[in-house]
């Protein structure tokens, strides 16, 4: 394939004879790259709740951490991600980012086939799943590169919506796949309490192949742009920016929403409603179907506006939570959650359209991957609090209010900042 040596998307003669054609291709690899990535990051979350069924003897809050450690890890390994595109290029730091994914998959799943196995190891083997939590900020960032101003809502949407997809598809996929012999290529069946034949390294064995093919494909069919390489020292300027904080803010508020409660929702459901455990993918499903819906709608009306929306809607989904939650009605309580998982999807596509209309290119990108880096946390830190709040107070409802007040503020620095007419005028001289 020929090298690219031109590359300017805002060139619209450039973009319609050849721009066009380079983007797509990249966009339509990049998704799966990430897919896989999300999938490789969230595994504990459905992995954990089987440990104690087969043999382990892990407390609540040991499982609740074996979800959230690798958000700890992503999430910090994320600033690096963030800068990676710019030192090496995209299609390098792809092809690398989506092969070292095949280390826990294959260390998951000959963990789990010994009972003995220590939680420090396992707990190793959720740090290494952080390497998946890493991959947005690069992706997100190399995408932004490709398309011109106009497309960016759409196109980072599709990214990281489907990419985001990866989450529910883990969540899905996984209890088809460990109770089927059919997919043991290495180790021997488990037996559970209640008798049921499981093969639990299924749950990560299956995605090794996947991971091969996507690396290869990144390799030979992907690009690293002209122009887009920048140092460390270049990049790191928008930690100066006021606006790199405040977009951070609300990103977390919304993607970090998504990624904690995408953790957490299936421990919840396990809690709370065992008997509806295998509903537990729908609340991710929700949310990256929205994304890059968020970004479209976004791209039409104004990402400010639409951020908006989405906070009030979040609100509304929270307290819904608390009610019924107290109330042990599952139908409200799960009406209520996905209100809460289709408002943090279409606003994590929102906030995301956003940045490329307050920054300038070069800085726009890293800050995509700084503010993702910051979000990621949620991960950690969603299934952390709801840990602490059972524990403290006998009750996950005290963890919502905590949610309903950042989202608040939220709202607040999003009306101020981006939404008010005075604000608007004058975001872009204040951003670079």
């Amino acid at each position: 394939m020929a090298r690219i040596t031109y590359w300017n998307p805002e060139d619209e003669k450039f973009w319609n004879a050849e721009g066009k054609k380079h983007a797509k291709r990249n966009l339509w690899i990049s998704v799966p790259s990430l897919m896989l990535a999300f999938i490789v990051w969230q595994i504990w979350s459905v992995v954990a709740i089987r440990l104690n069924d087969i043999g382990f003897h892990f407390t609540d809050e040991q499982l609740f951490t074996l979800a959230a450690v690798p958000g700890l890890v992503g999430a910090t390994l994320r600033f690096v991600y963030t800068f990676a595109v710019g030192t090496m290029g995209g299609k390098t730091w792809t092809v690398i980012s989506t092969a070292i994914l095949a280390i826990p998959a294959v260390g998951i799943g000959f963990a789990v086939q010994n009972p003995e196995t220590p939680f420090t190891v396992m707990l190793i083997l959720a740090a290494l799943c952080g390497l998946g939590g890493g991959n947005f900020s690069s992706s997100s960032a190399n995408i932004s590169f490709f398309f011109p101003k106009k497309e960016k809502g759409t196109a980072l949407g599709i990214n990281g919506g489907l990419g985001n997809m990866g989450v529910s598809v883990v969540q899905f996929v996984t209890p088809l796949v460990i109770t089927s012999g059919t997919f043991a290529l290495v180790g021997g069946k488990q037996v559970m309490s209640n008798g049921q034949e499981i093969w639990l390294q299924n749950a990560a064995f299956v995605w090794v192949i996947p991971i091969v093919i996507v690396t290869l494909l990144a390799l030979f069919k992907m690009d690293n742009v002209p122009g887009a390489k920048q140092s460390v020292a270049n990049q790191f300027v928008i930690v100066k920016r006021k606006h790199t904080w405040i977009m951070t803010i609300l990103y977390i508020g919304t993607f970090g929403s998504f990624i904690g409660y995408s953790a957490a929702f299936p421990l919840l459901l396990k809690s709370q409603f065992p008997e509806y455990i295998s509903l537990a993918f729908l609340g991710a499903l929700v949310a990256a179907a929205a994304r890059p819906v968020g970004g479209w709608i976004s791209d039409k009306f104004g990402g400010a506006k639409v951020t908006a929306y989405v906070f009030v809607v979040m609100t509304i989904g929270a307290l819904g939570v608390i009610y019924f939650l107290n109330a042990q009605q599952f139908t409200g309580f799960l009406i209520s959650f996905l209100v809460l998982f289709l408002a943090s999807g279409i606003g994590s596509g929102s906030t995301f359209q956003m940045i490329p209309n307050i920054f300038i290119p070069k800085e726009a990108a890293p800050v995509i991957g700084f503010t993702a880096a910051f979000a990621a946390y949620g991960s950690f830190l969603i299934p952390k609090l709801f840990g602490w709040s059972i524990n403290t107070t006998g009750s996950y409802v005290t963890a919502f209010y905590f949610f309903i007040g950042f989202y608040v503020i939220s709202f607040v620095l999003n009306w101020f900042f981006y939404q008010r007419k005075a604000a608007a005028k004058a975001v872009v001289k204040q951003a670079g």
